[in-house]
Parts: structure tokens; sequence; C-alpha cells
């Protein structure tokens, strides 16, 4: 998945330096729609001595953006509820839902063609909920971290394009059952997405 971001992020310069240069204007509004993939890391940290595994989850996704200048543009994400398996010690131990609100500002690289790169960094707000497990009561304590992404629009009309980005979030959940604190979930995802953006 590195190699992924990496690959997008290469693209995503070569792309703004090969195509002349055009804004993004001041006050204008995108909205996307589309779907989500988060994929948590491999290693989750330990819970109750053992290692942990968080599965991942695909969900509805939907954005807002706000140019405040020429290419810059302040971002919401939100989604539909993400629901994720939890193993320790390779055994199933519950599942739990989250929302996971992000804020960015982003920075559109100015082209005239029609791919049409982006990076951004902002602040993410993960909340848990209806956490189950057949050990007991399982609570995970909800998360703040950074965000940061890189993405590119393919223009298919004047107002709408497709949008392929790549994100990674911190999150980091302290994690208790039956009351007792068991280990820190280390969950810090990646987030694939792929979305229609209407620009208004």
């Amino acid at each position: 998945m590195k190699r992924t971001i990496a690959a997008l992020a290469l693209t995503t310069a070569f792309a703004a330096l090969a195509a002349p240069a055009t804004a993004q204007s001041q006050g204008d509004w995108t909205f996307g729609v589309g779907v989500i993939n988060v994929n948590p890391k491999s290693d989750n940290g330990t819970l109750a001595g053992n290692p942990a595994t968080i599965g991942d989850n695909t969900q509805l996704s939907l954005t807002a953006e706000y140019f405040i200048r020429d290419n810059i543009g302040i971002e919401l994400l939100a989604a539909t509820p993400f629901e994720h398996d939890i193993s320790i010690g390779g055994s199933f131990a519950g599942t739990t839902r989250h929302l996971p609100p992000t804020l960015s500002v982003n920075y559109h690289f100015p082209t005239q063609g029609k791919i049409k790169p982006f990076v951004g960094l902002g602040l993410n707000y993960t909340t848990f909920f209806e956490e189950a497990s057949p050990l007991g009561v399982l609570e995970l304590e909800d998360s703040w971290g950074y965000a940061v992404q890189v993405g590119a629009d393919w223009q298919i009309s004047e107002r709408g394009a497709l949008r392929l980005n790549v994100r990674y979030i911190d999150i980091d959940s302290k994690v208790t059952l039956n009351g007792a604190s068991i280990g820190t979930a280390e969950i810090d995802p990646i987030l694939v997405g792929l979305s229609y953006v209407h620009r208004f």
C-alpha cells in the first residue's frame, strides 16, 4: 500500500509539472459521492498480551469542499458507518463500528489538462460505537489524529470529475474489556476512495 501512495504522489507531481496553470476559483463548492475502503495496517498493536488484527471495510463516502483561495480548499469527509472485525491472538474477539469525519486543507495543482492532482493535510476524529464481543463488554475510546492524502480528479465534463484518492489517518484507540484496560489498538489505516465530484 505504501507503494500505491508513492506511485500516486509521483503521478500527481508529474501531472502538475507537465501542464500549464489554471486556477480553481475562490468561492467554488464541490460535492462528492463514492465508495471508500478503510484498510488498517497489518500490525494493530497488542491487546490482552496478544497481537491484535483489525479487518477492513468499504462504505459510501461523501465529501464537501469550499475553495477559500484559488486552488486551496477546505474539505470535509463523511461516510456511512464502517464495521470491523477484531481478532486477538488469531481468535475472533468482537466487532466495532466507527465514523471517521476528517477536515482537510487541500492544494489543487493548477493545470489545464483533464487530470487535476491534489494533496491535503487534515485532522481526523474517529468515534467508535456498537462494540460487541463474546468475551464481555468491549469498548474502544474515540481518537483524534492527523490525516494526509494525495489524489487526482479526471475531468469528464465541465463541472464533473472522477476522483481517485489515497489517505493515511493516524488512529489509535485505548481498549477496555469488562471495564479493564487491555491495551491500545493501533489502527492507522490507509483509505482508498473512488468518487464522482461535482463543482457548483
